[in-house]
């Protein structure tokens, strides 16, 4: 993307050998004027001459800062508005570091823009993510790992996303065992693009009772206010937290610890993952109960938005959470894979499958295997034994269909089918079919040469197969 470049005397640092900047290289021209200190006014908690715990320095500390360095490097990621990659990262931070340190230490650091971009969500609308700058993602990531420690005491025991040892599974049980408590209905609470409506100042105001070095304070409200390029036009970020930034996973938990204290001061049974939450009651009318008193809260105190019409409140049979559903049966409220996670799944096998994908058998097959393994590993807490031995059935002719492709000519097909066992005549016939490919796929042709034997020995993974090694 190029836009004019615009730069700051006072927070201006030497190129790397690649010629990128340190900052305001892909700043448009249009919102230059943007990035001076009136831009930035911190709220009147922060203290910016506040040094209490040096806390400023613990984060930029060489240790923490190369630990963070090597997270964003595993991380990998696109770049931001001013092109450096990861891979360039490095040498840059040997070239500037230290002026960087100081600039940050002097106050005198402006961050960069974020890079808007949007991917396709389930639901066929949009979501928008903010990518920073590789650099700007290493001091995120540097503030956030000092900041972590200090906060995870305050958070709740019922808050599994973003925290060290903890995880969407954890949270599916918990729900599962408040299910079996008898805490069968749910208020399925959905936030209205919570990252993106976040209060800023509310924000500010949380962070600023525990963290009390008014410099981290004003650098990460500088974060929040840092503006997004979107198609080579500035934005202000007026409002929320990045989603994409190394720092928001923290501040979006620090925010909504707000809302988990005040659920547990009034008895409320919850779990939360990010901002995916339910609240649990005995009865469908506490539930609604549980609904309207704490509606105030959220949207007058913690000043979120509420989507009042996905938000509900339903057995916990009819609910969706982190992808899976919730049945009853004789040993009590179980976990099963949600339809809507079943429908996904088989979109991306189709895709993985398409008989006009150019792959080839070795890339299908990594690919496939990957898949196979990464989506058993999340849902194996369900129980899915019929749903696999039925999905594995379909993949099966999937991959049939996928094949006989693949051996397009009728002397390709003949030479494969005799290497397979058949006479010339049986092979010759067979090779001459006139059947579409979906329907070859589960003709006696194909399940008698191509058998899952076969299959299973050329190296193509099954979800059965891996459920069974893994299921706990």
């Amino acid at each position: 993307m190029k836009v004019t470049k615009i730069r700051t005397k006072e927070s201006r640092i030497p190129c790397c050998g690649k010629g990128y900047p340190q900052r305001d290289s892909a700043e448009h021209e249009g919102y230059a004027g943007a990035l001076t200190d009136e831009r930035i006014t911190e709220n009147n908690n922060a203290n910016t001459n506040s040094r209490e715990n040096e806390l400023l320095e613990r984060i930029l500390s060489r240790g923490n800062l190369n630990q963070a360095y090597k997270q964003v490097k595993r991380n990998k990621g696109a770049h931001g508005v001013d092109g450096m990659e990861v891979e360039d990262l490095l040498q840059y931070l040997k070239d500037n570091g230290d002026e960087l340190v100081k600039l940050v230490l002097d106050g005198k650091y402006r961050p960069n823009p974020v890079r808007r971009v949007e991917i396709p969500k389930d639901n066929g609308t949009m979501r928008t993510l903010g990518i920073p700058t590789v650099v700007d993602r290493v001091l995120q990531q540097a503030i956030t790992q000092v900041l972590s420690p200090i906060f995870e005491p305050q958070f709740v025991e019922t808050s599994y996303g973003f925290r060290p040892k903890r995880s969407a599974h954890d949270a599916l049980r918990k729900c599962k065992e408040y299910a079996n408590q008898g805490y069968t209905y749910v208020v399925d609470m959905d936030l209205e693009k919570f990252f993106d409506t976040v209060n800023q100042s509310k924000m500010i105001e949380i962070l600023s009772r525990t963290v009390k070095d008014g410099r981290v304070i004003s650098l990460i409200h500088k974060y929040l206010r840092a503006g997004a390029v979107n198609r080579r036009k500035f934005e202000e970020t007026e409002l929320g937290l990045v989603q994409g930034g190394n720092i928001s996973p923290l501040c979006s938990n620090i925010m909504l610890n707000e809302l988990d204290h005040e659920l547990e001061r009034r008895g409320i049974k919850f779990v939360r993952y990010a901002d995916d939450m339910l609240f649990f009651a005995k009865t469908k009318r506490s539930a609604q109960r549980i609904l309207e008193h704490i509606l105030p809260y959220i949207e007058d105190k913690l000043r979120l938005r509420v989507n009042r019409e996905k938000t509900t409140v339903a057995y916990i049979g009819k609910i969706k959470f982190l992808g899976y559903g919730f049945y009853p049966s004789k040993e009590g409220i179980k976990l099963r894979v949600h339809a809507k996670s079943i429908n996904k799944m088989k979109e991306k096998v189709r895709e993985l499958t398409a008989r006009s994908n150019g792959l080839g058998y070795e890339q299908l097959k990594l690919k496939l295997k990957q898949f196979v393994t990464g989506w058993v590993n999340y849902f194996k807490l369900a129980d899915m034994k019929g749903l696999l031995q039925a999905t594995d059935e379909w993949l099966r002719r999937r991959l049939r269909m996928y094949i006989w492709k693949q051996w397009k000519r009728v002397r390709t097909r003949y030479t494969m089918l005799s290497k397979l066992g058949f006479n010339h005549g049986t092979a010759f016939k067979f090779a001459c079919t006139r059947k579409g490919y979906w329907r070859i796929a589960k003709s006696h042709i194909l399940n008698v040469s191509v058998t899952n034997v076969r299959l299973k020995q050329a190296g193509y993974a099954f979800f059965l197969d891996y459920f069974k090694t893994v299921k706990v």
